[in-house]
């Protein structure tokens, strides 16, 4: 099972090595990792992607809180979350520079650098997503890619007053995303 963690903790130096070493030390693996700096410049949050048994995901977490620079650990899996990947991928045109357009629109994303031989691609959205979008570009030629680690976020509460359309609403156009 696919569990998603989200830990919040300090931001000096060695945290990152010090996680990914308990990681390494107990074999358990990473699908995906993401860090960065939180509105608090004191706190970064790590977001992790670990695949495993409900055991397995157990000893992570109690192996994460026992991290003195860990501040908080959550499993967001079984929350509402929104989650999202962000790649950049370096395509061959081929003379068919307008069909790669015409997909990145399709997919959301954009073109961020040309070239008279090679485009560059931003596109950001769920691994699915991402994935299908690799597909489509293979038969251009992948000259290089480069992915992000998952990034996630607990959905706000639902309201319960009129409103609740209005959240709705948006929530179908970011999911569509």
């Amino acid at each position: 099972m696919r569990h998603v963690l989200s830990a919040l903790v300090q931001n000096v130096p060695g945290v990152l090595a010090h996680v990914a070493g308990m990681f390494a030390s107990r074999g358990y693996n990473i699908d995906s990792l993401a860090v960065g700096e939180t509105e608090d410049p004191n706190l970064s949050r790590m977001t992790f992607v670990v695949v495993g048994d409900d055991a397995v995901l157990d000893q992570v977490r109690k192996q994460l809180e026992k991290i003195v620079t860990v501040v908080r650990v959550d499993d967001i899996s079984a929350k509402q979350f929104v989650e999202r990947d962000l790649m950049l991928i370096k395509v061959n045109c081929n003379g068919r520079r307008s069909e790669i357009r015409e997909l990145c629109q399709i997919f959301r994303g954009r073109v961020v650098d040309v070239s008279p031989d090679q485009v560059v691609v931003e596109i950001s959205g769920q691994e699915k997503k991402i994935e299908a979008f690799i597909d489509l570009m293979r038969p251009f030629g992948i000259v290089e890619l480069v992915r992000t680690g998952r990034i996630a976020m607990v959905r706000s509460v639902q309201p319960t007053d009129e409103s609740s359309s209005i959240t709705s609403i948006t929530q179908e156009a970011v999911t569509r995303d």
